[in-house]
């Protein structure tokens, strides 16, 4: 380059990092430029990076593949999958789970055969790790989930006996409750639980005014005095009602709405109940006076077990936020 111009020498290559001048020489030969360094977009991540994968155990107890109640599990098993969570079943009838609590259920010698306690005895036995291996199976489940779904057909309005069994094998005294840890301070505070079940009958008969009773009435020992016992975020049950005794295409919109409701449920806001530090451990765990102060002018109680002698919270065991 001279006086401003282009010689015969010379090639300018205008780029955006500056001009590079080619010297004599170039034509007719390869010439490697170099280009300034662009900043390169971050990749992007794969959908769900970053994310923990949630753990679902589902605790089903249907003796048929061809249940309703099977059905149900199936539908959740594929949704939650396809949520890329990882989801596990265990099918209590399939693997003749035991349901009685006896003294089998520890390895080796017990504290006091002669008075056999079932609570103390498997407290001892899970701290030394002698309890059955079917229930520390499911303890391991239990522990690894963050959901728990208990998928069954209603029995005497309770869960079937090897249901039942379950709750009093693997709920065990140390490992999901202690008298430090329960209700809203419980073992298991982090973690979400939920009912999900058939009925036998239609939901007018459980119905305030039905021949059954109120259905939050009913839901009240399963989902406060288990669930909620040992810590649980109890979410609103899921129930089927009487699909026995329905066209196939209602059972159809029973799984549809089942289905629909998955897509959210890890999101979904737990049932509400009175907290354990509104209670005076010194006076027998009553309610604080401050407690009872507040609600006195209100319509309803605080929930279905602790009314304070009011018409009970509609829905309480069955909807969130009421």
């Amino acid at each position: 380059m001279s006086g401003g111009g282009l010689s015969s020498s010379e090639l300018v290559v205008r780029l955006p990092g500056g001009d590079v001048s080619l010297s004599a020489g170039w034509a007719g030969k390869p010439v490697k430029i170099g280009f300034p360094a662009q900043p390169r977009a971050a990749p992007t991540p794969p959908v769900g990076a970053g994310v923990p994968v949630k753990k679902v155990l589902i605790v089903y107890a249907h003796q048929s593949s061809g249940s309703f109640n099977a059905a149900a599990k199936d539908t959740a098993v594929e949704v939650l999958t396809a949520q890329g969570c990882t989801v596990e079943v265990s099918d209590l009838y399939a693997v003749k789970f035991k349901a009685t609590a006896t003294a089998e259920d520890i390895i080796g010698e017990v504290k006091n055969a002669d008075h056999f306690r079932y609570a103390e005895e498997t407290k001892l036995a899970w701290e030394a790790g002698k309890l059955s291996a079917d229930i520390t199976e499911e303890q391991r489940k239990l522990t690894e989930a963050d959901l728990i779904i208990f998928q069954f057909p209603m029995y005497w309005f309770s869960v079937p006996a090897v249901m039942k069994g379950w709750i009093d094998r693997v709920l065990t005294l140390g490992f999901a409750f202690s008298q430090e840890k329960r209700y809203s301070q419980g073992v298991f505070k982090a973690k979400k639980a939920m009912l999900s079940f058939t009925t036998g009958s239609h939901e007018s008969m459980f119905s305030a005014n039905g021949i059954n009773g109120d259905m939050n009435v009913t839901l009240w020992p399963l989902q406060n005095g288990i669930l909620h016992y040992c810590g649980f975020q109890v979410l609103a049950p899921q129930i089927f009602w009487a699909p026995s005794y329905v066209p196939s295409e209602v059972r159809s919109t029973m799984l549809e709405g089942w289905r629909a409701r998955l897509q959210g449920l890890l999101e979904e806001e737990p049932l509400s109940f009175t907290p354990m530090d509104c209670f005076d451990k010194e006076k027998g765990f009553q309610l604080k006076p401050e407690v009872c102060e507040k609600h006195a002018t209100k319509e309803f109680g605080l929930t279905v077990g602790i009314h304070l002698g009011k018409p009970l919270p509609p829905n309480n065991q069955m909807k969130a936020g009421v």
